[in-house]
């Protein structure tokens, strides 16, 4: 299936989705939703954001459908900030970032768009606000996610946690 990336993140937040939690469509790999994938085990899956902030934007969030942080086990807990740091070294690595914004949206109040919990890293720079955002309210991408993705991809060493395996 081929995919029109759209970077308007109001046209997804008001258009037409696919029936389910998307999360669960992705960690599933249905072909409705795109695969931005970049590490799976058998607790999280780590994709690039389908509408990125900045190149590198990664989202982890749990297998299992959970809606609050306050739901994970002490080894989701590990486990996630494990993968975290694993990311930012990734992410370091391979854009210098100067800086990252990590942190989770809790409920629509707090912006969650989806309601499965899942955390971003979205790598960050000085002078990121251009003049197609100040003019009209849209992002300029240097990267598409589908080339970022493959990009982390090759950078993911195999079984990066299998000291945090169950």
């Amino acid at each position: 299936m081929e995919y029109f990336f759209d970077f308007e993140k109001l046209s997804y937040v008001k258009g037409k989705k696919p029936s389910g939690c998307i999360f669960c469509l992705v960690r599933d790999k249905s072909p409705e939703v795109p695969n931005l994938t970049v590490f799976e085990d058998d607790l999280f899956v780590s994709s690039v954001n389908l509408y990125p902030y900045n190149p590198g934007h990664i989202i982890i969030f749990p297998r299992r459908h959970v809606l609050d942080l306050r739901e994970f086990t002490r080894l989701e807990e590990e486990r996630i900030t494990g993968l975290t740091k694993y990311f930012l070294d990734i992410l370091q690595e391979l854009h210098q970032p100067c800086g990252f914004n990590i942190g989770y949206n809790m409920g629509k109040a707090a912006g969650a768009s989806i309601s499965h919990i899942h955390l971003h890293i979205i790598p960050r720079y000085p002078n990121e606000t251009g003049i197609a955002d100040l003019l009209a309210g849209k992002r300029v991408l240097v990267e598409n996610p589908l080339d970022t993705a493959e990009k982390i991809r090759k950078k993911i060493h195999h079984e990066p946690f299998s000291s945090l395996s169950s």
